[in-house]
């Protein structure tokens, strides 16, 4: 494998590697410290990110690599016009691996096809975000000590949260995985989520409509943003957002070893009162990230 654009590009047994890598980097940090010297990770952002992109940017210093790229497109030559294959092709003059989000679908693969050298998509607007999805595996892992025999919900903006269809498609492998699917109508899972990975692999799965009616069953709740901007109307916003922030009295009824999840940026869908539960996991799970990073970054440079 030389490049990384979708989940489906790893076996479950590649991703089991990189889990088991990544416990071993944070097991034995020392053992990794000099495994990328005189490499050199370029992180082409061409929107904003701040997770993903210092995440990609201590793990290959932490490598002992080196890091050069862009954290806006203004202030590269694609202000000027330059296409994503032409910043591609140059940046590979000086970078022995590119890591890039994009706004536009299909930019990552894009620049793969154009250069020699390893790229990973970070994000590509509503379509892939594989990475995240890793560190969702990981942190999952390491939470609950396992990947299968799970009830895992999922809440919020199912619709278009592509977090929540790429960790679907990549639990969906693991043995006895259910799942609970927590959205308002409008925001429901998409079709060919539901028909091409849930029903077409025997996945079991419910829908339902609030937080309360589900959180007794569940092992992981992970936790999504509804956004006003999906929404027709401003009354149906107004009417649903506070079925779906996360508060304490909503976790009344949980189980105690609850995780509880979220790719982040969170803007309101978790109340602040629940960052201290230790069920809370989603600061564990952006430090995760950094590692399974890690160990990505030297599967793909084979160092």
């Amino acid at each position: 494998m030389k490049d990384l654009i979708d989940i489906q590009d790893l076996s479950t047994d590649d991703i089991n590697k990189l889990i088991e890598v990544a416990n071993d980097i944070i097991a034995h940090p020392a053992d990794y410290r000099e495994r990328c010297r005189y490499k050199r990770l370029a992180t082409l952002f061409y929107e904003p990110s701040t997770r993903t992109r210092l995440s990609f940017e201590s793990a290959m210093w932490d490598l002992g690599g080196t890091v050069i790229g862009f954290s806006e497109q203004g202030s590269s030559s694609v202000a000027k016009g330059e296409s994503v294959a032409d910043t591609a092709r140059t940046v590979s003059c000086f970078a022995d691996i590119i890591a890039m989000r994009h706004p536009k679908e299909g930019a990552p693969l894009v620049a793969a096809e154009a250069v020699d050298i390893p790229v990973i998509n970070a994000g590509d607007g509503g379509h892939h975000h594989p990475t995240q999805t890793l560190t969702d595996l990981l942190t999952i892992s390491r939470e609950k000590g396992r990947l299968d025999r799970m009830v895992v919900g999922c809440c919020g903006d199912l619709k278009f949260g592509r977090t929540v269809h790429s960790l679907i498609s990549a639990l969906s492998r693991y043995p006895n995985i259910e799942f609970v699917l927590i959205s308002p109508p409008e925001l429901r899972i998409p079709e060919p989520v539901r028909v091409e990975i849930l029903e077409k692999n025997n996945i079991p799965y419910r829908e339902v409509s609030t937080i309360e009616e589900a959180v007794a069953d569940l092992d992981i709740l992970y936790m999504t943003r509804v956004q006003r901007e999906r929404f027709f109307n401003e009354a149906d916003y107004v009417r649903l957002k506070d079925t779906y922030i996360l508060t304490p009295a909503k976790l009344a009824n949980a189980k105690p070893d609850l995780s509880i999840l979220h790719p982040l940026p969170r803007v309101n869908e978790i109340s602040t009162a629940i960052d201290k539960d230790p069920r809370a996991a989603y600061f564990r799970q952006v430090k995760n990230g950094k590692f399974i990073r890690m160990a990505l970054i030297m599967k793909l440079l084979e160092a």
